[in-house]
Parts: structure tokens; C-alpha cells; sequence
């Protein structure tokens, strides 16, 4: 029988993973994916954790760069500098807004790239999970596009609550999300949604509005591996312009509708978790 064949294979497959452990003091990681690259990951990580202490000032939130290759939090965030060591010799996360902030990019010059084989990567994966400091209970992971050995090694090493997916409309976007998706789910981790991100772009003139990557494309995606939508994200400058210049738009402009999109997705994330809690429950 395939189906007693397949639960077989990975129940073995299963033994040779290294046992997933909480990270001391935070009680649940959200990690934020994408199987594509140049879809706006890095911007929807950096506003969902924003958005989420905007929604509860009481929560602490903070925000670790999992893109080792490419780390980008650190301008999107506007920090700079090399993590202090604490007593106990680990690394302190450098704090903005509020959320305090662990990315390879601070462990490196900014223009030096990083030539690295696999178990280097994991092998930098793991520090930055189990030597840093925290003082936070939530934390949100930007991994980096694909589905390799950080998403693994991130997945197979903490217990993961969820995956958000961001995507473009643009069906070769959407191909790559939808691997992604069946990644977290091949690992045991729930998918919360997707986010629709760069949906719509208004003209600032006359208003008109122009589906410039498609329309709908990541709705009827989410319908497929029947999941949620979390959000729509429009195409807008602000977001651009407040991203390049380190001060993120849920921050800068917090009145505005691109703003109140990235709250609204942080609703959204906060209601799913909660809904795959009472389950576990």
C-alpha cells in the first residue's frame, strides 16, 4: 500500500533529523518565505514585525535576517555596527523601532560577499539561533528565497508556528511560491497564507489603477493549496522610498493606506496563529 509505504519513509527519513528546540525565552517563531526573489519579502518582514507591535504595543517582537548571502534588514531598519557580547557571552541584537534585529550583515562589511559552501551557512544559521541574546517572545524570520539548506536548517532546528508566503501576482512568481509552500508543508511546518504583495498600482495623478504583475494571480493560488490570503500589498513609492531609507512605512507614514495594509496582514497572521493554536489545544 503507498500510503503505509510513504508513512514509513518518513517516520525513517524523521530519525535522522536533529530534534527541533525552542529558542530560550521566545515562544513562537514565525518565519516570512518566498520561493522568488525580488517579490518584497525583506520589506513584508520588516513591516509584518512592525505591524504586529503596532496592532499590540505590549508585545515584543523581535526580527532575525535568516538571508545570509543577501542580508538586507540591516538597511531596511536603518542599523549599523557589530553586536555588543552580554556576560554570558552572547551577541545582543541592535534595536529600532522597537524591535531588536540579528542579521549576518552586522557580522560583515557591507559590500563583502559571502562565499560560503552549506554546512558554513548552517553552521552560521545555528548562531545566529542559539548565541544571540533575546529579550523578546516573538520572533519573525525573513529567510531567503528558494528552498534550501538555511529554510532546513531553520525548520528541521525550532519549532517553526507558521510560514507566511509572499508572492507577486505574476504567474512566475507564483510558481516559485507555490514550491515554497509545499516545502513548509513537506517539513511539518503550517503554511498561515499568502501575502499579495505589489497587487495594484495606483496612478498619483489621475487614480487610475493598473494591475501591472496580474490580477488576483496569488488568490487563486491560495485557493489551490487552500489556504488564506493574509493581505493585499499595493505597488506604491512611499513603500519603496521609506525602505531605501531605512525608516519602513508602518513607521514613517503610519496613517497611510500602504501602512494599514501591513497591519491588516499582521491581523491577519495573529488570527491564524491563534486559530492553529486552539486546534493544538
Amino acid at each position: 500500500d503507498s500510503t503505509v509505504l510513504q508513512e514509513r519513509q518518513k517516520q525513517h527519513m524523521a530519525r535522522g533529523l536533529p530534534k527541533a528546540k525552542p529558542i530560550a525565552g521566545v515562544k513562537q517563531v514565525l518565519v516570512v518565505a518566498s520561493g522568488k526573489g525580488g517579490v518584497g519579502k525583506s520589506t513584508t518582514a520588516v513591516n509584518l514585525a512592525l505591524g504586529l507591535v503596532a496592532n499590540d504595543p505590549d508585545k515584543s517582537v523581535g526580527l532575525l535576517d535568516a538571508d545570509v548571502f543577501g542580508p538586507s534588514i540591516p538597511k531596511l531598519m536603518n542599523l549599523k555596527g557589530n553586536p555588543e557580547l552580554s556576560d554570558n557571552n552572547l551577541m545582543i541584537p541592535l534595536t529600532n523601532y522597537g524591535v531588536p534585529c540579528m542579521s549576518m550583515g552586522f557580522l560583515v562589511e557591507e559590500a563583502a560577499p559571502i562565499v560560503w559552501r552549506g554546512l558554513m551557512v548552517m553552521s552560521a544559521i545555528e548562531k545566529l539561533l542559539r548565541q544571540v541574546g533575546r529579550g523578546f517572545s516573538q520572533m519573525t524570520g525573513h529567510l531567503p528565497p528558494g528552498t534550501g539548506d538555511v529554510q532546513l536548517s531553520i525548520t528541521q532546528n525550532i519549532p517553526v508556528a507558521g510560514a507566511v508566503i509572499v508572492s507577486t501576482p505574476q504567474d512566475i512568481a507564483l510558481l516559485d511560491a507555490r514550491k515554497g509552500a509545499e516545502m513548509f508543508r513537506k517539513v511539518n511546518v503550517p503554511v498561515l497564507g499568502l501575502v499579495q504583495n505589489m497587487s495594484v498600482f495606483q496612478c498619483p495623478s489621475c487614480r487610475h489603477q493598473t494591475h501591472i504583475f496580474g490580477s488576483d494571480g496569488a488568490r487563486q493560488l491560495a485557493d489551490t493549496l487552500g489556504v488564506q490570503v493574509l493581505g493585499d500589498v499595493p505597488l506604491h513609492l512611499n513603500i519603496r522610498e521609506t525602505s531605501d531609507r531605512g525608516t519602513p512605512i508602518v513607521i514613517s507614514s503610519p496613517d497611510s493606506a500602504e501602512a494599514e495594509a501591513y497591519r491588516k496582514v499582521a491581523s491577519a497572521v495573529v488570527q491564524k496563529l491563534q486559530e492553529l493554536q486552539k486546534v493544538t489545544d
